[in-house]
């Protein structure tokens, strides 16, 4: 899962001046930040047996960040059509936030798969760095990728219960 690169109260949020490179090959309208909390909320989901919704604060304490570093970036998801606030304050993911979130999701785990196994990189490392990466491939690059690994007989593993980012959302 991807994590804030800054920790700390007065850090909780990032701001990325520009757009990053979609995984699909645009420019898009995340940040790394607001990817990685959409990213977030799709792994509870997950976790959550496919919940149709999450707790904000399962978000924070997955992401390690404050409840209110949460609450400003599901304001910008929800102004750009990626999430919906339901009943109690749950928050789920529109078709259009659905879909980024499994292509940034897939890409993290094609991209921490290779690097463990293929190149042996640790786990925290090759978690980090998969998450740094995630957000600059193409989906053609990220298709060609994985297409290249399965036909060397890599299976890109499914981290849904791995606590590499720190707190689970279980504990």
């Amino acid at each position: 899962m991807t994590q804030p690169r800054e920790r700390g109260a007065e850090n909780d949020v990032r701001a990325d001046p520009e757009p990053t490179v979609a995984p699909w090959g645009e420019l898009h309208s995340l940040s790394m930040a607001n990817e990685d909390y959409l990213e977030a909320i799709w792994r509870i989901m997950l976790e959550e047996d496919g919940a149709e919704a999450v707790r904000s604060v399962a978000v924070a304490e997955l992401l390690d960040v404050s409840k209110a570093s949460v609450n400003k970036a599901l304001a910008t998801l929800k102004d750009k059509g990626y999430v919906e606030q339901h009943r109690y304050g749950r928050v789920g993911l529109t078709e259009q936030g659905r879909a980024y979130a499994e292509l940034l999701w897939k890409c993290h785990r094609m991209l921490r798969t290779f690097l463990e196994d293929e190149l042996g990189v640790e786990p925290p490392t090759a978690d980090a760095e998969a998450c740094l990466m995630e957000h600059a491939l193409s989906a053609e690059t990220m298709r060609r990728w994985t297409r290249h690994l399965e036909g060397q007989g890599m299976v890109v593993k499914d981290f849904t219960d791995d606590s590499v980012h720190g707190a689970s959302v279980h504990e």
